[in-house]
């Protein structure tokens, strides 16, 4: 028998909340990411625009290398960061800019 990969939140906290870890894998990714109202690019610039502008910053990295892996751009990324300056404010994008250096660098150092 195989075994079972570990989805990211079953690696990131199934063992000590192993009903979130569930609930995160059927219902946020299984079922809200899955709807057909819109597409999991426009679902991945919305939800790094929420987080950037809630400071939710321990989801961010994760986050940023989703919306880069559901076709949203890097320019698009940096003017999401710079249009949320005016309305999150200045240090919720300021934060964010070392994240989003992460993911790309990340992207950089993967093979073709």
């Amino acid at each position: 028998m195989m075994p079972v990969e570990q989805s990211a939140a079953q690696k990131a906290y199934g063992d000590v909340a192993p009903g979130l870890a569930d609930l995160s894998d059927r219902v946020l990714f299984g079922e809200v990411w899955e709807r057909p109202g819109l597409s999991k690019r426009d679902r991945s610039l919305i939800t790094v625009a929420a987080l950037v502008a809630g400071y939710r910053h321990n989801e961010l990295p994760g986050h940023s290398r989703r919306a880069l892996a559901n076709g949203v751009t890097r320019e698009e990324l940096t003017e999401l960061i710079t249009h949320l300056a005016f309305y999150a404010g200045w240090p919720a994008a300021n934060t964010a800019v070392p994240v989003l250096r992460a993911a790309f660098a990340e992207l950089d150092k993967q093979p073709e």
